[in-house]
């Protein structure tokens, strides 16, 4: 299975994250106004790097429920979370290195 990639998502953040049970998946918060996001790169190699893996973007935007409900307070301050099982279990923020984010994925993947 290749990386899963979603664009717009409100309709299916629930579908898509909270009530996937197999897969772990890396969310992406991000707003098309922030400009160049030095994270992009390594998520999206991140993301094709892990067949186990689904990666979704959500515009923050065009997304204010789910936004405030995962307390993102910045754009473009990185906001990366994992979920697994429809529970977060993880948040990474800032430009973090390819391979601190690689290390934190692997706790999730079976």
């Amino acid at each position: 299975m290749n990386s899963l990639f979603i664009i717009e998502i409100s309709f299916f953040f629930k579908q898509e994250v909270l009530d996937n049970p197999v897969y772990p998946v890396l969310v992406d918060f991000w707003a098309p106004w922030c400009g160049p996001r030095m994270v992009g790169p390594v998520v999206d190699e991140i993301a094709e790097e892990y067949s186990e893996l689904i990666k979704v973007k959500i515009n923050t935007d065009e997304n204010p429920s789910v936004v405030t409900e995962y307390s993102i307070r910045s754009i473009p301050t990185y906001n990366l979370m994992i979920f697994k099982s429809g529970k977060r279990v993880d948040t990474v923020i800032g430009a973090v290195p390819k391979s601190t984010l690689a290390t934190t994925l692997e706790k999730y993947i079976n």
